[in-house]
């Protein structure tokens, strides 16, 4: 199967922080370099799994700076307009885009049920840069979910280049897949991620990637190879990593990365936290992914 240069794996980045909530960014640069060894297509800098919305303007914008520079080529997308204000969102593009990133992603902004306006929303914000955009259903600013209408215009626009859709829902993703052109549906949610690459999406964007990206780079190669069998395999084992990792996340997913040898802490600007049990509970898993080879740390 042949896809575009916007297809495959986009990897998350998690944002690694010291017991005082500040950044650790010599474990950032560190964690980026080891998630760009697992050679997916793209990483995602300042995403939903960074605490996008914890970070300063200044944060975000070193943290994709510093992707850029630890990606070792591996092309570079972040998110751009959290800042309220257009103007604000438009110079924080710029600033960004001055960081060596690949493209923009640019969330919903909770415009889902006002899709004209949120379609002249985003195609003006699109004419300050000419880099690829992707668009990201972001599930904390709701309603999230565009209509496949919406998104067909998007597409057709030729700015656009996939969208992380987090609807849950086959039929939902289907819709997308159907008026998706030349762009990429992306999906987010794990369960349906085998039946989704079978109903044509052309990549996946989900929180495990931020501490298995492994898996997920392998599951796509074996579909785009035409290895149904393989890919539906390593689903499976990817539902066990979300299944392992979903109960605390973030925090349970830099634990993971901790025990895969990635030096980092747990600790989150949110109010997660990992007691005894919740931490034993991902080693078990950790040690049973070793075991039986899902992982080849």
């Amino acid at each position: 199967m042949k896809y575009n240069e916007f297809a495959g794996v986009y990897s998350l980045l998690l944002t690694p922080f010291k017991w005082d909530k500040s950044i650790d960014y010599k474990a950032y640069e560190e964690y980026v370099a080891w998630q760009a060894s697992f050679k997916p297509e793209h990483l995602f800098a300042v995403c939903g799994s960074s605490e996008m919305t914890l970070l300063t303007p200044e944060e975000r914008i070193k943290c994709a700076g510093l992707a850029v520079k630890n990606a070792n080529g591996v092309p570079v997308f972040a998110t751009t307009n959290l800042q309220q204000d257009f103007e604000n969102q438009v110079e924080e593009m710029k600033a960004v885009e001055a960081q060596g990133i690949t493209g923009h992603v640019f969330v919903t902004k909770g415009m889902c049920n006002k899709p004209e306006a949120m379609f002249d929303y985003l195609t003006s914000l699109a004419s300050y840069t000419d880099l690829p955009v992707v668009l990201y259903e972001f599930p904390g600013m709701q309603p999230h979910c565009m209509d496949s209408v919406t998104y067909g215009k998007l597409a057709a626009t030729g700015k656009f280049k996939g969208v992380k859709d987090t609807t849950c829902s086959l039929t939902a993703i289907k819709n997308k897949i159907e008026v998706q052109g030349e762009s990429n549906v992306l999906q987010a949610n794990i369960p349906l991620l085998y039946d989704a690459y079978l109903a044509g999406a052309r990549g996946v964007v989900a929180t495990p990637t931020s501490c298995g990206a492994d898996l997920f780079v392998k599951m796509w190669a074996q579909f785009s190879l035409g290895d149904t069998e393989g890919a539906e395999k390593t689903h499976r084992e990817i539902i066990l990593l979300d299944q392992a990792i979903d109960s605390g996340f973030n925090a349970s997913a830099k634990y993971l990365c901790h025990l895969r040898g990635v030096n980092m802490g747990w600790y989150t600007r949110g109010d997660t936290t990992l007691g005894e049990a919740r931490k034993r509970s991902i080693e078990v898993f950790y040690d049973y992914a070793k075991a039986n080879h899902i992982f080849n740390d």
